[in-house]
């Protein structure tokens, strides 16, 4: 069987038809199936999706492995330090969902501090009688303050977001460091994490999943945010605690939390399906047509330069 590129999936656009043209042979085999546990130990190329684990045992199984193609931005899923030390390439795609992932953040933003699932569901069900003076109401966003993990591409395309309803934007970033950040449409604090927990009424993740990231916010960290806080995260599952956000959820510390991300996605904590004031989305940060083509067309690219 002679395959040099396998994929799990056909990707948005022309991009992978395109590279398996131009570098026969493209298998296309369901992640972990008989045909592509049988395709590993020829191709020279591999595309995984974002909920697809790579593990050293799969590279030990690919001796003629050079490039690993990750249809995402993030590569928690791949063993990069072991594909270093192989000499495995790891392609990603930065850059191109910036503002499909800070536009979706700020809809869950909106989503869940306007209440729109429960409004939906209301007319939805039949049970609407009308307009009323105290019917869901949610809370304002203007002249509130909000933390941002992760001063990156992302993290500040979401700062614009919501510098234009009125907030005020504060960063954390894993480098610890200090100073003013320009985001773009003006300067903001980066702030020790308790610091800036402790001062903000939304709370939006846009760091990466690192060994440094897992668990950052425990439950003590959860309870530094002030009372009535929201939470936001489009980056990944398992850097917040879950089981602490939901218990916070539950006794009324949290005003609520919007998800895209799960700690083991697609596996969902069973609390979240009934915990309060939850917005609870399949990750879809990056899905727009043209962001997925662009994606696509990124990772092709990358792997078509290492194959030569």
């Amino acid at each position: 069987m002679s395959v040099r590129i396998l994929a799990t999936s056909p990707l948005v656009g022309p991009a992978l038809a395109e590279l398996g043209g131009r570098f026969p042979d493209l298998c296309l085999a369901a992640f972990r199936s008989p045909a592509w546990n049988a395709a590993l130990a020829e191709t020279e190329a591999l595309v995984v999706l974002v909920s697809e684990q790579i593990s050293e045992a799969d590279l030990d199984s690919a001796p003629n492995l050079k490039a690993i193609g990750a249809y995402s931005v993030g590569v928690n899923h791949v063993p990069v330090k072991a594909c270093v030390a192989r000499g495995i390439a790891v392609v990603n795609t930065p850059g191109v969902l910036t503002d499909a992932t800070a536009d979706l953040a700020l809809a869950l933003l909106m989503s869940v501090t306007r209440r729109l699932a429960e409004g939906e569901a209301l007319v939805r069900s039949g049970a609407w009688k009308g307009w009323a003076p105290d019917q869901l109401l949610g809370s304002g966003l203007g002249g509130k303050s909000c933390g941002i993990l992760g001063s990156g591409p992302i993290g500040q395309a979401f700062a614009r977001r919501v510098w234009a309803l009125g907030m005020t934007p504060i960063f954390w970033d894993r480098e610890g460091r200090g100073g003013a950040i320009d985001f773009g449409a003006g300067q903001a604090q980066r702030l020790p994490l308790g610091d800036l927990l402790s001062r903000c009424a939304v709370l939006s993740l846009h760091c990466p999943l690192t060994d440094q990231t897992r668990d950052l916010l425990d439950r003590s960290a959860l309870e530094k945010l002030p009372a009535g806080a929201v939470i936001i995260n489009t980056a990944r599952g398992g850097i917040m605690n879950e089981n602490a956000a939901i218990d916070l959820l539950e006794s009324g510390r949290l005003g609520g939390v919007g998800l895209d991300v799960y700690e083991g996605e697609p596996r969902i904590n069973p609390r979240w399906l009934g915990a309060p004031r939850t917005v609870l989305l399949p990750h879809l940060g990056s899905a727009t047509m043209e962001t997925r083509a662009a994606m696509a067309r990124v990772l092709c690219d990358g792997l078509a330069s290492v194959l030569g």
